[in-house]
């Protein structure tokens, strides 16, 4: 399951020729001298039977995660997943966070939870950062022509059918840019205010409504109402403002550099600015930029976002374990559809869960923009932004993330927002929370009815 990590996409690198140190040899290989018998009859030399053949490499277990290795990568023995992740970690000198203590259980089940330690195990077991280099100079001045072959990929009819699903599910929930009827305000369209009180109240009122489509979108996706209730509001108080942020970068125009809400109501960056956004609103922009190579659809939109939601890291889960396990399938079930739907460009599928990082980048710095909104707005903010905003989870996660990737980049505000945050009154946040949980208990409850009814 995905968490953070993105280890779904290995490329084969050649293995290191001393790993024939480590392989078990039979004594048989040793001699290789026939043994001649003369016939008593008639003087022939006779050769004896061939040597059996040596016994099959057996690889020790992956040093980083305990999987089966398929050989020694990088100076130990590894899986092709870990392998994987260390080349990409070493090329592109990926700087992870870890959001816990930075001491992380890595085997095989929980690899993929935390990126940080598992570049840090695979350094403490012995990879080496020059192989990475070495072998991408080698297959640099060893370029060929390789015949690239077309592959199948074809969904199962389970996966198709959970494609099906999702991709309704958010189709139902969130109209595309084309079906809306756009309009515009010029309210503050020139030049940046700390905030526009109007247009913080139609921001607010659109959020607050966006934010029931994702409770309704969460409550289609296969599995997901199995889940405990509380596992389902962590979820969704965790995931809310990833999925917000994705579903408003996807109506991004570039040509106007402009974003759409679901009413058509259509913002200048300026105003997003004025809105609310405030120094967030350039980052999202920039994020929304970086969508636009992707040309993603409402299916892979619908996945991404799904992945998102059911994800097991998140703090304070029940049956953290069944969530990884709904994950599973919207992962390959993602994998299959991007590669069959770009035969020719295999690397959009990993690029596409590397935004789910990033989204998570967002997500902490509006939780921190949150707490100063909270002193700029006149009234109280409506419960359910609130909630999805004053999510414990974000503050945690903020200690140590920071979407520049520098670790020292946003220390010290985080004070700051860690000070504000103990001003907010406890009853308020207990309010909050108590609003969100009513809302999806009654609205869970609700589409029962109308299943039981319907049948």
């Amino acid at each position: 399951p995905l968490s953070f990590s993105f280890h779904f996409f290995p490329l084969l690198l050649l293995d290191y020729s001393f790993c024939a140190f480590y392989s078990t040899v039979s004594p048989f290989c040793a001699f290789s001298a026939a043994v001649e018998t003369q016939s008593t009859s008639s003087e022939e030399m006779v050769p004896s039977s061939p040597s059996p053949p040596p016994p099959p490499r057996v690889y020790k277990p992956c040093f980083v995660c305990q999987d089966k290795s398929s050989g020694y990568h990088y100076g130990v023995s590894s899986c092709e997943g870990c392998k994987g992740f260390f080349r990409r970690s070493i090329q592109k000198n990926m700087v992870y966070t870890c959001h816990r203590d930075k001491n992380c259980q890595i085997n095989k089940v929980t690899r993929n939870r935390c990126q940080y330690c598992r570049l840090q195990k695979c350094f403490e077991v012995g990879m080496s950062k020059e192989a990475v280099r070495n072998d991408r100079n080698k297959k640099k001045k060893d370029v060929k022509e390789e015949v690239v072959l077309p592959e199948n990929y074809e969904l199962s009819g389970e996966l198709e059918e959970l494609v099906n699903k999702v991709s309704k599910a958010h189709q139902e929930t969130f109209p595309s840019l084309c079906q809306l009827g756009k309009y515009t305000t010029n309210s503050s369209a020139d030049h940046r205010v700390q905030l526009d009180l109007g247009l913080w109240d139609k921001f607010s009122e659109l959020s607050t409504k966006c934010i029931i489509k994702i409770v309704e979108f969460a409550k289609r996706l296969p599995g997901f109402t199995t889940l405990t209730i509380a596992d389902q509001i962590t979820l969704l108080k965790s995931a809310c403002l990833d999925i917000l942020m994705l579903r408003i970068c996807t109506r991004y125009t570039p040509e106007q550099d402009t974003m759409t809400f679901s009413d058509g109501l259509t913002l200048n960056r300026t105003q997003m600015h004025n809105a609310g956004f405030g120094p967030l609103t350039d980052l999202v922009f920039a994020f929304a930029g970086q969508l636009l190579p992707l040309e993603m659809d409402d299916t892979e939109t619908g996945l991404l976002s799904a992945i998102c939601l059911i994800c097991g890291d998140r703090m304070d889960l029940e049956e953290p374990e069944k969530v990884d396990k709904l994950q599973e399938p919207l992962l390959e079930a993602l994998k299959i559809y991007t590669r069959r739907r770009r035969p020719n460009k295999p690397h959009m599928f990993p690029r596409m869960l590397m935004k789910v990082t990033d989204l998570r980048g967002i997500s902490t710095k509006g939780a921190e923009r949150a707490i100063t909104l909270k002193t700029e707005i006149p009234g109280p903010m409506p419960p359910l932004i609130r909630e999805m905003l004053e999510n414990p989870d974000s503050f945690e996660d903020s200690k140590d993330f920071s979407f520049n990737s520098n670790p020292g980049a946003c220390g010290p505000n985080n004070k700051n927002v860690r000070e504000m945050r103990e001003n907010i009154s406890p009853v308020d946040q207990g309010h909050a929370s108590a609003v969100f949980t009513v809302f999806l208990f009654f609205s869970i409850r609700r589409s029962s009815f109308t299943q039981v009814r319907n049948h």
